[in-house]
């Protein structure tokens, strides 16, 4: 449960519809409960204003009530009124953005991809409604509401008189990106998102001057910016992938947006363990499981990546009990999780459990040479393999190369070879850094320590072929006549 706030707030109001609601319902507080899976009393609070609902509740109420969207509309309006306008950051750098910008017009690069109808859609909720189930501006319509935001002088007037259609496409064109571009490979999508955020800043700073809080406008900035950040990563551009997550943290923060700290957050983590330096690693890991402790989802993110800290770090004791927690912590989701963080549930969940998990037990082989714990990576990354979709082109490239590089800790450098040689042409072109890394340690990993084996011979000669020196780091040799450096 969400915690308390003070007597006067905003949810007083969401209180009183929820009773009356209730009430036209025929329903006692108990029954209600029942029905949404909380205590009456939890109910009771709700209803006298003293508690924010926590997140799935809402759309939760207003189906069992059949209040058609009206309890989640005042739930935005609780967290955009006036009472919580005093949360919002004075400093004067929040409506700003990374400089530079990328040419182009305002064409969206969503042609082949499905539009969604409804949110949430590829996880992503409505910014102003959360999980009610808002409908989508029809998908021609959409590039028109679009491109009025990201015009050269955007009339912010009439994109507030419209506010809940723009955002709404938004959204929509957002989970089109992370559909086509970060899953399927199938388009860039850089151009635009960038435009289009520089865009929603901007009209968040007007509504801003005005007395309003600009809950909707961060709130989708926030999201923006993590695609950015992660699109920038795809191209190698590690400084402005991470100018973006801290533009993204900020925004976030200043509408207390849990969830998208949690990621930004993770995703800052993944950068920041590239440099094989477990404090930092740790630090931001942990910073993880603070931001809630009580939403399972977020303490799952959390230990996965302090099982990498500490892998990194060569504790094989607190890596392996960090993989414990989060297996314990993943098979306690539940429906509010699903909703929050639906990539982390179900299928595609086991999916990034062992692909994260065997990543930590390759990160520790590698670090301490054990043989047996390379063996349990192989295993998890070979699970985690089979159960992705072929069109998830970059994440079964990286898997595969986790894959080889397990299968090299394990002392098995025919299989490695096997495994790396059909996808090397591909990944020695990638720009992708979390492809380039894993490519980079199986290289440092075979050159160093099979040099005679003649599968690796031929390996080496093929990366020679195809110009790699150094996957990562750019080195002037290869990688078997330069310091050892621990795969990621």
């Amino acid at each position: 449960m969400s915690s308390s706030v003070p007597s006067g707030a905003p949810w007083e109001d969401f209180g009183r519809a929820l009773k009356s609601w209730r009430r036209r319902s025929g329903l006692t507080q108990r029954q209600l409960g029942q029905i949404v899976g909380y205590h009456h009393s939890q109910i009771s609070r709700l209803e006298a204003g003293l508690r924010e609902p926590p997140p799935g509740l809402v759309h939760r109420l207003d189906t069992a009530l059949g209040a058609g969207g009206a309890l989640a509309t005042l739930a935005a309006a609780a967290h955009d009124s006036p009472h919580d306008r005093r949360r919002l950051p004075a400093e004067t750098g929040l409506f700003t953005t990374p400089p530079g910008a990328e040419p182009g017009g305002g064409a969206a690069e969503w042609d082949g991809l499905p539009w969604p109808a409804a949110l949430p859609a590829e996880g992503l909720v409505c910014p102003l409604h959360g999980s009610a189930g808002c409908v989508t501006p029809d998908r021609a319509a959409a590039p028109e509401l679009l491109a009025r935001l990201a015009a050269g002088e955007p009339r912010f007037d009439e994109l507030t008189a419209m506010e809940p259609e723009v955002l709404h496409a938004l959204t929509g064109f957002l989970a089109c990106v992370i559909r086509g571009a970060l899953q399927l490979t199938s388009l860039d999508g850089t151009a635009t998102t960038e435009r289009l955020l520089r865009g929603v800043i901007r009209w968040a700073d007007a509504v801003n001057t005005t007395g309003r809080t600009p809950h909707g406008q961060l709130r989708i900035a926030a999201q923006y910016a993590q695609v950015a950040g992660r699109l920038r990563m795809r191209r190698g551009q590690s400084s402005i992938g991470m100018a973006w997550f801290g533009h993204g943290l900020r925004w976030a923060d200043a509408v207390h947006d849990i969830p998208a700290r949690a990621t930004l957050l993770s995703d800052i983590c993944a950068l920041v363990r590239l440099d094989d330096d477990p404090g930092p690693t740790l630090g931001y890991a942990e910073a993880i499981g603070a931001v809630d402790s009580r939403r399972r989802w977020i303490s799952t993110l959390s230990h996965l990546y302090q099982a990498r800290g500490y892998a990194l770090r060569q504790d094989a004791a607190e890596c392996r009990r960090h993989i414990a927690a989060a297996r314990r912590a993943f098979d306690r989701l539940g429906r509010d999780d699903d909703l929050e963080a639906p990539w982390l549930t179900g299928a595609e969940g086991e999916m990034r459990l062992d692909s994260a998990i065997g990543g930590a037990l390759r990160d520790l082989a590698a670090a301490t040479g054990d043989r047996t714990t390379a063996r349990r990576a192989v295993e998890a990354v070979a699970r985690s393999r089979a159960r992705l979709s072929p069109l998830m082109r970059d994440t079964h490239l990286l898997l595969t190369l986790r894959l080889a590089d397990g299968w090299a800790c394990a002392g098995d450098p025919e299989a490695a070879v096997a495994l790396a040689a059909p996808v090397l042409d591909v990944a020695a072109g990638t720009d992708e850094l979390l492809v380039r890394a894993e490519l980079d340690g199986l290289h440092t990993r075979l050159s160093r320590d099979w040099t005679g084996v003649p599968e690796v011979t031929g390996y080496r000669d093929q990366l020679a072929d195809l110009g790699v020196r150094s996957a990562v780091r750019g080195l002037p040799e290869f990688a078997s006549r330069a310091p050892h450096v621990r795969t990621r």
